[in-house]
């Protein structure tokens, strides 16, 4: 199914790539990451589409920055919705686990689910105050132990598998979430670097190509995200997800998600 979904997302890139980014067509085995939706291209994203490197990023900043912004405690009972289990709506999906769990086992003790950051909360020092610390863009269910296992370790490939990791490795630098969810992450991730600039009070969030950025405002490897994005395309859940946070909740999106060929655009 994955491979499928790469097949048609990646056809679509070749009548959009050169309008959406400016390159020329190139052949197929080359084709970057394309659009899921452009629904939103001539309203929410009317200013960016065209552009590319850092006039892109600049125009998404500026676009995506105006949201309403949760406490940590509201954030369990929008997980609820926005992580609802398609098969199971008493349960939610865990992101590295990819357990279906019940939404009533969120909580702190073993068994339970928690709030996981997928932009670290030490990678910048922003803890869980409204803003960076409750964005719901890059905050996502996770069993307590798993959660615990991943702490603030980069993303790269490689390592070894650990209890209710769902196929996701972690060594003694850097956590791989499983197949499923690579791009989900890498996705969050580059939404972070995107959003939170700097401008506005808070922290400004870089990507890198490095694991160990510890308690700095980088996380990494970059390399390793960008290939993540295009090997696993936007599914269904993400983009449900992104309109959920966009309609109920917060009021803006992840570009990602919407134009996932935006991450070759701008790094």
């Amino acid at each position: 199914m994955l491979a499928t979904h790469i097949r048609r997302w990646k056809s679509v890139a070749l009548a959009t790539a050169t309008v959406l980014v400016g390159l020329s067509v190139p052949a197929l085995t080359a084709t970057p990451a394309a659009a899921t939706t452009t629904a939103y291209d001539s309203t929410y994203y009317k200013n960016a589409i065209g552009k590319t490197g850092t006039s892109l990023k600049s125009s998404l900043h500026t676009i995506i920055s105006p949201q309403t912004k949760l406490s940590y405690s509201a954030v369990w009972e929008a997980l609820k919705v926005t992580d609802q289990d398609p098969n199971n709506s008493s349960n939610v999906i865990l992101l590295y686990s990819g357990i279906s769990r019940s939404k009533s086992l969120n909580g702190g003790s073993t068994g339970n689910w928690n709030r996981e950051h997928v932009w670290a909360q030490s990678h910048g020092d922003f803890g869980t105050s409204a803003g960076p610390g409750t964005d719901l863009h890059h905050l996502r269910p996770e069993d307590v132990q798993v959660n615990s296992i991943r702490g603030n370790l980069d993303f790269d490939n490689g390592g070894s598998s650990c209890t209710n990791c769902g196929g996701s490795l972690v060594d003694s630098n850097s956590f791989e979430p499983r197949d499923a969810v690579k791009g989900d992450v890498a996705r969050m991730i580059l939404y972070m670097a995107v959003r939170y600039e700097g401008d506005d009070s808070w922290v400004d969030l870089e990507p890198n190509d490095s694991v160990n950025n510890g308690s700095t405002r980088f996380h990494g490897r970059l390399s390793v995200l960008k290939a993540w994005n295009d090997e696993d395309p936007p599914s269904a859940f993400e983009e449900r997800r992104n309109q959920l946070i966009y309609t109920n909740y917060q009021g803006n999106r992840n570009p990602f998600i919407d134009h996932p060929e935006w991450v070759e655009a701008i790094w």
